[in-house]
């Protein structure tokens, strides 16, 4: 199948660009859903940041999984575990986020994340590095170096410490 073949550079927002990742607890969130498919086979992931409005990962299905199956569960359990945790400790941040959708109340991701598969390891090492980056900019100023950013696969590659296992090096 072709999902298996290539990683994928995946990017998911949160709604209106709001910072509502910022808090540890919703990045912990994310990353315990990625362990939680790597344990049980549906991705290989490569590498990832977890910004405070949105997440970028490289990534693989796994067989029999297809690519849209696995982001559905992904973001919406993602959004349903973070939406449990602001109904009880932070109502108010919570209305930020109600929607008039006919098929939910609350709505924490953006519609239609970014896709895109990558066909070389040229590209593959490309993502990688904008991964890598993205928390270094004037903009966001959350690390010095991309290696000083916790929530990003950035120590795995540069350091060789993987503190999360469930990270696949891209070459491997």
């Amino acid at each position: 199948m072709f999902e298996q073949q290539h990683i994928a550079f995946f990017t998911a927002t949160i709604l209106e660009w709001k910072h509502l990742l910022r808090p540890d607890k919703y990045k912990d969130i994310i990353l315990s859903s990625l362990r939680f498919m790597v344990e049980n086979k549906r991705v290989k992931v490569y590498g990832f940041v977890i910004m405070p409005n949105h997440l970028h990962l490289l990534w693989k299905m796994e067989e029999p999984h297809k690519r849209e199956d696995v982001q559905r569960d992904f973001l919406k359990y993602t959004a349903q575990q973070i939406k449990f945790d602001l109904k009880q400790h932070h109502p108010a941040v919570l209305e930020k986020f109600r929607v008039g959708a006919k098929d939910r109340q609350y709505q924490l991701w953006e519609r239609n994340p970014l896709s895109v598969y990558c066909y070389s390891t040229a590209v593959t090492e490309q993502k990688l590095d904008y991964i890598h980056n993205n928390p270094i900019p004037e903009k966001w100023q959350l690390a010095a170096l991309p290696e000083d950013y916790y929530y990003s696969s950035a120590r795995f590659y540069f350091e060789n410490i993987d503190e999360f296992g469930f990270l696949t090096h891209y070459r491997d």
